[in-house]
């Protein structure tokens, strides 16, 4: 009797994983961004952070971390109350990874003082990096780092625990922070009724001896899993900021009660909770009724970070979809070779290119900040102004990248859907689009010659590129509007994108002009790949973006 034949199938035209690369140096963008903001001494150091994250061990992790969410184990066996959060080992992983790098705490120095040089922007090309790979955990990485900012508004407690905040060791025991090898610190602001209107909230402290007990809610409590919080709540001369450890000092766990986790949309492998204060041990952190003045201290840097891992979000979208494109062959060409691709893809290269030289040239005004003013109001005005645009733009942009995978971009096997799933918290946390704008219209009206000075000075190095001269015009009279708020959105904008032709026009004077003309000019489009870009421009940008 014959045998069945069984036919089987090759799989073929499909693009290798996009793993086991340089993200550094396969990134000619961020490599030329680096050097011009002063951060080329650390090349060697960035390299070896990139051929780490880039490995597929790394995005095997990241992977994991998120099929595998943190669970929140109220009681033990015993039925003692503990409030643990648990989470898979490859969390971990990623975090002691980020840790020993120093992502956490490379721009302080020993005594929590700003450690100068080129190191925000050599800390934020890691940052940029790893969200690439996996972002969630970069909450509390981004929290610990901020955080030693408000905590120089209490010197006796910052100098109490930047020893600990300042090792590179990452120890998720559940202990009292002051015996670990490292710690990290999360944050609370929100409650139910007020969101953004943190001057509505409710939460009491109460004096108790040289302490506070706190009792109260809050409705988002970042990164629950962490040694010890940044709360605000009312005292007798108003809204506080509070440091708050998940032990009290005698050593038993401190009264901060999880409700539940909350079910986000991205961000999945990353705690996020609602809390019950029933008299929490906590520590003033500044004078009392200053808590706001307190911590946007340490909010000013969060959203600094909203930038950066958006920026690598969506980078990491531009070089998986043109490592597809390079390999994937449709009507007998790569889709590289599509005239049609080529316009979308190098559109979109163009796009992060500025946008990588815009948050490196951010980082470099942290950097002078504290020894030059021009770079300090650079700093206020635009922090807002750009996390309002790149944070924005990144949904849409993952979504262009998975369009060019096709079927392959949407399934859950890939980076992309977690990436797009993820794309819209930046916008949303630290601060939604509308607080950006009221935020940049702020700084306008308390410095006002400073702002004018910012602006003038993007209009210098603008000058000559397309459509830059009317953009300075429009943002002017936007802002002198007695109305301007209702305008507010087109306007930082607009701000956004001229300071980010000035970025990339000190990395790239002539993708500066194309960005300039594409944004700013009068042939301004909304849709990838819908400008016409020479074809050695193209050919470029895609060279650039991924050799």
């Amino acid at each position: 009797m014959p045998q069945p034949s069984f036919i089987t199938h090759e799989v073929f035209n499909q693009s290798p994983p996009f793993e086991d690369v340089d993200l550094f140096n396969a990134d000619r963008p961020l490599v030329e961004a680096v050097a011009t903001n002063g951060g080329a001494v650390a090349e060697k150091e960035l390299s070896e952070f990139g051929q780490h994250w880039g490995s597929a061990e790394m995005a095997a992790r990241g992977r994991t971390a998120n099929e595998n969410t943190p669970k929140l184990r109220t009681f033990d066996s015993r039925g003692n109350r503990r409030d643990e959060i648990e989470f898979h080992p490859a969390y971990h992983e990623l975090m002691a990874r980020s840790a020993h790098a120093g992502v956490h705490n490379s721009t302080w120095n020993a005594q929590g003082k700003p450690a100068g040089g080129a190191s925000e922007v050599v800390r934020a090309a890691k940052f940029y990096m790893a969200a690439q790979v996996e972002t969630g955990h970069l909450c509390p990485i981004t929290m610990t780092r901020a955080s030693v900012a408000a905590l120089a508004a209490q010197p006796d407690l910052l100098a109490k625990t930047i020893p600990v905040i300042g090792t590179r060791a990452y120890d998720p025991g559940f202990a009292p922070w002051w015996i670990k090898r490292g710690m990290t610190l999360g944050m609370g602001m929100t409650e139910k009724q007020g969101g953004t209107d943190v001057r509505s909230n409710m939460t009491r402290a109460e004096r108790d001896g040289d302490a506070y007990r706190i009792s109260g809610h809050k409705w988002f409590m970042s990164a629950p899993m962490c040694d010890a919080f940044l709360v605000l709540a009312q005292a007798d001369e108003g809204l506080t900021c509070f440091f708050m450890p998940r032990f009290k000092p005698d050593g038993s766990v401190n009264a901060i009660q999880f409700q539940r986790l909350k079910d986000k949309l991205g961000n999945r492998s990353n705690a996020s909770s609602e809390v019950e204060f029933l008299g929490a041990h906590a520590q003033r952190v500044g004078d009392e009724g200053r808590g706001i003045r307190t911590i946007i201290q340490m909010v000013q840097l969060t959203r600094q970070d909203c930038a950066i891992a958006s920026a690598g979000l969506m980078r990491s979208g531009l070089a998986h979809a043109l490592h597809h494109a390079r390999h994937r062959s449709v009507f007998q060409k790569h889709l590289a070779d599509q005239p049609l691709m080529q316009a979308v893809l190098s559109d979109m290269a163009l796009h992060v290119e500025a946008s990588i030289a815009l948050v490196m040239r951010l980082c470099r005004s942290f950097d002078r900040a504290p020894d030059d003013a021009n770079e300090a109001a650079y700093m206020r005005l635009l922090t807002p102004a750009i996390k309002y645009w790149v944070c924005k733009s990144a949904p849409g942009f993952l979504y262009e990248a998975m369009e060019c995978l096709g079927g392959n971009g949407y399934v859950e096997e890939g980076i992309l859907a977690r990436h797009f799933r993820e794309s819209p918290v930046n916008a949303i946390w630290e601060g939604s689009g509308n607080v950006m704008c009221l935020d940049v219209l702020r700084a306008l009206s308390r410095e006002a010659e400073a702002a004018s000075a910012v602006l003038q000075g993007l209009a210098a190095e603008t000058s000559g590129l397309p459509g830059a001269g009317e953009a300075v015009a429009f943002i002017a009279k936007a802002f002198r509007r007695p109305d301007g708020e209702r305008v507010a959105r087109l306007a930082v904008e607009k701000l956004a994108l001229l300071a980010a032709a000035a970025a990339l026009h000190q990395v790239s004077p002539r993708h500066a002009e194309l960005f300039a003309a594409t944004r700013l000019g009068e042939n301004h489009a909304s849709m990838y790949g819908a400008v016409d870009l020479a074809r050695d421009d193209i050919r470029g940008l895609l060279e650039r973006a991924l050799p």
